[in-house]
């Protein structure tokens, strides 16, 4: 989704260390450019994020997708091939590549590789593959790094820790970093955001309400960009409302992906499939929340099915 792309190259526009550091494993990482990557080119499919780094002493390019779903129309390693591919041709140096994803559900069957194994014509294209619920999130809290802190709710929490407590705990850890006003308020309006993707409306209303924080998002420039953009519908109206009605309309397309992900991973459905028409076509959020419950407890397609036509009954 558009609005979760921009939220994640901002933050790794700013904190370029942090992320490559993260992606490649590995702390000796200098950072020498970081590529504007909506610059014009021959295709219409850019890089999410392009940084040109020093390691063992070679330059590389540091490649960093976001998804929140997975990718059918093309799979994310023909996606991935391609990035690379053109980054090649355009930039001459060896390109290490990574997607991070954001949902709980996202990536769980995405290979890592692109193999083209016709005889004299090989082709691999390999990338890691991260999963951000699959991360100690306690861990990056405690490295301190705030490229990544923004992503922490979407990581795993400490044994024994409740969801609320934890989102709790990250917003809190974020808003103690030493920033300049308003770039706190950007990023802290970034994290709610993003948090959106994991977590209730409700749970981030209440929790930003409670911290205290909700007059300093309402004045975030990053948040005014967005809705210039159009991607949220007032987000300054939806957090005056509490966040709740803001972030709903934020993550609507976000729910509509994440049902047909799981009607495709449970029932085989394809993009093809006149249900995933039927999904789209529905434009209020606590249906589609509805649908997506439905989606992943059914025991049959036919079942979701009869569901959606009686939701639209």
């Amino acid at each position: 989704m558009a609005e979760f792309d921009a939220i994640s190259r901002h933050l790794i526009q700013n904190y370029p260390d942090d992320f490559d550091g993260f992606s490649l494993g590995r702390e000796d990482v200098e950072v020498l450019e970081v590529i504007d990557t909506a610059q014009p080119t021959v295709s219409a499919s850019q890089a999410d994020s392009l940084i040109r780094v020093r390691v063992d002493g070679r330059e590389v390019l540091v490649h960093n997708e976001f998804q929140t779903t997975d990718s059918t129309n093309p799979p994310m390693p023909r996606r991935m091939a391609g990035h690379v591919g053109r980054a090649i041709e355009r930039h001459g140096v060896p390109i290490l590549s990574s997607v991070l994803y954001l949902r709980p559900n996202a990536g769980k069957r995405d290979p890592g590789l692109y193999s083209q194994a016709y005889p004299g014509h090989r082709v691999l294209v390999e990338y890691r593959v991260i999963r951000l619920s699959e991360l100690d999130g306690q861990g990056v809290l405690g490295a301190g790094h705030a490229g990544l802190i923004a992503f922490a709710p979407l990581m795993k929490p400490p044994a024994g820790m409740a969801s609320r407590q934890w989102l709790r705990r990250c917003i809190q850890t974020a808003y103690a970093k030493p920033m300049a006003p308003p770039a706190r308020a950007d990023y802290l309006a970034g994290m709610s955001l993003l948090s959106g993707l994991v977590y209730a409306p409700e749970t981030i209303s209440d929790v930003i309400s409670k911290e205290g924080i909700m007059d300093l998002i309402r004045e975030s420039s990053f948040a005014q960009y967005l809705t210039r953009q159009g991607i949220e519908q007032g987000i300054e109206q939806g957090i005056e409302q509490g966040i709740e009605k803001g972030i709903e309309q934020g993550v609507e397309q976000g729910l509509r992906e994440s049902i047909l992900a799981v009607l495709e991973i449970r029932f085989d459905v394809s993009a093809s499939h006149p249900l995933t028409a039927r999904v789209a076509a529905v434009d209020d959020a606590q249906r589609l929340k509805a649908l997506h419950r439905a989606a992943v407890q059914v025991s049959s397609v036919e079942a979701f099915v009869q569901l959606l036509d009686q939701e639209q009954n």
